[in-house]
């Protein structure tokens, strides 16, 4: 009972419902927005919307966290073919049950510590294209003209070829919409703007139908609205492989944007929420939505900051928003009939542009070449190609960029001991002479990308090299790869055809097993190799102590 008691607590209970009505009123213009984006019953969006936050929110560890359909999601769902389908309805609803299924999986693999591979530059190239895809794919639904093309690209150099073909009321419908959002939202109304705005703007499209005989698209054209809640549906078994790429894709996108709202508005407790927790609760947000006719949700930002920022103090507010949409869907089913398509796509086109940050792209591009480049490429792709695929090359692309970044970071440096006992950091030495001690510590990863970087670091050996040890210290290196110890075998073998001989100084107990299971320990030989200690620089004097005494007894053999 306690659980029920804190939720339902008198001292948070007004803010909560407060915030509340206000998230659950700007959901419904939002969510059939969301399914107007996506291609598909713009219901769908709004069943998401409703049943897709409120599953959520009894699992998800954010309190806050507003699970909705977003914009890339929506994009995602848009380029998944679902029209191709014998059933698109049941195609959705199965495509949002494995996106459920695919996170919850996620959760259940801790698969949170994947996001750390997707670099800025991916993310910000991603979100800024989703953005102008939003704005290009509702120039249709702005203008009235259907523009023809492969992608939204290239349907707008249709229509801006054909500019005499857009409708004029309509046009001018989502002009006057755009308008109202841009001044209502900076008025008291705030969020509540966008409801009005969109009302307005269907009033406006009902006055020129009515006096002008000027039709202009409205909700109802496209789809019934029924007088109440939907029916549960069971999940398309045949369409299962067709959707598996857009569920991952939806999933993966769902989860950066959540870990995203969890970042930005913490607990009031002020505790890290794991991210595992949240995919969770995502996961079960989904399943929910996709048994009701939903579409795939994820975390919203906009929605989180609406209820953030009305006063929300507890997770109530989510279970009003939800209330507050199913009243909607109950009473005033057939008011949203009449909500006109223009005014919807208006909203949305403000929504793209506002994912658009110049600020960011600027600070990506002027991070460095590789950055720009990486982020332009994203950029392009995500514009030209489904959006389904251009998540996963984004992917792709965040790991190629992290293993070029750490193969390039590895750098080799020069150790001197001197009298005082204190070690010097310096630049190594070209090339092993004769009867030389020297001292080499490598940083960075020592995987397979990295070894020729760091092969081409280590000092040559040639007919100058005789009697001579080079101790390699390898304290913080917690692997080696199998390229890695292939490049020490090899360089150990070019020092014993010199009359030298290679050392290691090891510290970690899984390198040294990597070293025995691999033979190069037994090449290495008796001494071979000095193990670490907790006391830093201990194996380094130790290995120094015994190269010299190495080299000065074969020096008097010699």
């Amino acid at each position: 009972m306690r659980p029920v008691r804190v939720l339902f607590d008198r001292r948070t209970l007004k803010a909560d419902v407060s915030s509340g009505v206000v998230l659950g009123l700007e959901a419904v213009p939002d969510g059939l927005a969301a399914g107007l984006l996506a291609g598909v019953n713009p219901l769908a969006g709004l069943y998401a919307y409703l049943f897709g936050m409120v599953g959520a929110a009894f699992a998800t560890g954010s309190m806050f966290m507003a699970v909705q359909a977003t914009g890339a999601m929506s994009l995602i769902v848009a380029d998944s073919g679902l029209e191709t389908r014998a059933d698109p309805d049941r195609a959705l609803s199965t495509l949002a049950l494995m996106t459920g299924v695919v996170m919850i999986i996620a959760g259940l693999l801790n698969g949170g510590r994947l996001l750390r591979f997707v670099p800025t530059a991916v993310m910000t190239g991603f979100i800024t294209a989703v953005g102008v895809n939003i704005i290009l794919g509702q120039l249709a639904n702005f203008t009235g003209y259907a523009a023809e093309g492969a992608n939204r690209v290239t349907r707008t150099f249709d229509l801006l070829l054909h500019l005499w073909r857009i409708d004029l009321p309509t046009t001018l419908v989502g002009f006057v919409t755009v308008a109202l959002i841009i001044v209502l939202q900076r008025t008291r109304l705030r969020a509540l703007g966008l409801v009005v705005a969109i009302v307005l703007g269907s009033a406006l499209a009902a006055a020129f139908d009515t006096w002008f005989g000027a039709s202009v698209a409205v909700l109802d054209d496209l789809v019934d609205v029924p007088g109440g809640l939907p029916a549960p549906v069971a999940p398309s078994f045949d369409d299962v492989l067709f959707l598996l790429v857009p569920a991952v894709s939806l999933a993966f996108v769902g989860l950066v944007q959540g870990a995203a709202v969890a970042a930005a508005f913490p607990n009031p407790d002020g505790r890290p929420v794991p991210p595992s927790r949240n995919f969770l609760g995502q996961g079960a947000g989904n399943l929910v939505a996709g048994v009701f006719q939903g579409m795939p949700v994820g975390g919203s930002m906009s929605g989180t900051g609406l209820i953030v920022a009305g006063g929300a103090k507890t997770r109530l507010a989510l279970f009003v928003a939800g209330t507050v949409m199913a009243l909607t869907l109950l009473l005033f089913s057939g008011l949203v009939g009449y909500v006109a398509m223009p005014a919807l796509a208006a909203l949305l086109i403000v929504v793209g542009f506002g994912a658009i940050k110049p600020a960011r792209v600027n600070s990506v591009a002027r991070s460095g070449i590789f950055p720009l480049t990486i982020m332009a490429v994203t950029f392009v792709l995500t514009l030209l190609i489904p959006l389904q695929f251009a998540v996963l090359v984004g992917v792709a692309l965040g790991i190629v960029l992290f293993v070029a970044d750490q193969s390039n970071a590895v750098r080799v440096r020069q150790l001197e001991l001197v009298e005082d006992g204190r070690m010097r950091e310096v630049d190594p030495v070209d090339h092993i002479g004769v009867h030389q001690v020297v001292v080499l510590q490598p940083y960075g990863s020592l995987f397979f990308a990295s070894a020729p970087h760091f092969e081409s670091q280590l000092p040559t050996v040639d007919e100058r090299t005789a009697r001579s040890v080079v101790a390699l210290r390898l304290r913080g290196v917690d692997q080696l790869g199998f390229s890695s110890i292939e490049v020490l075998k090899r360089y150990a073998r070019d020092l014993e055809a010199r009359g030298s001989r290679l050392m290691l100084v090891v510290s970690n107990d899984r390198v040294m097993d990597q070293l025995e299971l691999t033979g190069l320990a037994a090449e290495l030989g008796d001494g071979g190799i000095v193990r670490g200690t907790e006391w830093i620089g201990a194996g380094v004097r130790q290995a120094v102590h015994d190269a010299r005494a190495w080299v000065h007894a074969d020096s008097d053999r010699g």
